[in-house]
């Protein structure tokens, strides 16, 4: 059985007299451990979708169960990373990654050795000390992972959280984020509009479209954990999706590459 299921899930939104059908009958199962990402164009529900995931939204109709239990809200059990890290101004880096600790650790030194610890895992161990505004936006998003690592989550939900940062630092995170979910082995449910980002990531990636939100396709991603961008395999996969965005066909494809 899989670890995450979705059934026939339909989200539409009322505003202005019009509907918006965002989510249109989208059924899904992810397994424990998988990488999944959610890829397609604005307005084709991935988004959406992540939010009813994380409990943050309920679908119109349908259902969606975490380990055999119907999500009707947030859990503290997973964790959600979005694109504006999310840090507190006043804390430091230390304090930021301490956050999420502080109802579950009561002993100080014990809760400041489980955030080094992840700040390590994310080479951000000698800035402990630094505030939020004298770090990069990368190095921000580093901290905003080592925080939500560092309650040890069932699930990492991230809703585009590289979109904002220039394309170098995004490459090296995308390179870390892969390196920590294998390491971790955590199920991480990964939000985006890029294809590249999709193929160098995911084990799994489902290809959205919109007017109304659903699932195009589901396509499993043979590459391995070590993966260039640059290979032939990579490459040969990337175009695949880029086919798959072109077809005309409104039917869904059962595309396994």
């Amino acid at each position: 059985m899989a670890y995450i299921e979705i059934k026939n899930a339909c989200k539409t939104y009322h505003q202005a007299g019009k509907s918006v059908t965002v989510l249109d009958q989208v059924s899904l199962d992810i397994h424990k451990g998988e990488f999944i990402c959610l890829l397609g164009p604005s307005g084709c529900g991935k988004s959406t979708l992540l939010n009813a995931l994380a409990g943050f939204e309920k679908p119109d109709s349908g259902i969606i169960k975490i380990d055999e239990k119907e999500v009707f809200e947030p859990s503290e059990k997973n964790i959600t990373i979005f694109q504006n890290y999310g840090l507190l101004a006043w804390r430091n880096v230390l304090k930021n990654v301490e956050l999420g600790l502080e109802a579950k650790i009561k002993d100080r030194s014990e809760r400041k050795k489980t955030a080094r610890k992840y700040l390590n895992l994310v080479c951000l161990g000698e800035y402990e000390k630094r505030y939020p505004k004298q770090l990069s936006g990368g190095q921000q998003q580093r901290v905003a992972i080592a925080r939500g690592l560092a309650v040890d989550p069932d699930i990492i939900f991230m809703d585009e959280p590289f979109g904002a940062l220039d394309a170098i630092t995004r490459m090296k995170l995308q390179d870390d984020i892969l390196k920590i979910s294998k390491e971790e082995k955590k199920t991480i449910i990964f939000v985006t509009h890029d294809i590249e980002e999709a193929v160098f990531l995911a084990d799994k990636i489902v290809v959205m479209m919109a007017d109304p939100g659903r699932i195009k396709s589901i396509v499993k991603v043979p590459l391995g954990e070590h993966r260039n961008r640059t290979g032939s395999d990579f490459l040969y996969v990337r175009d695949k999706i880029f086919e798959l965005f072109n077809l005309k066909t409104e039917e869904y494809i059962d595309y396994v590459i």
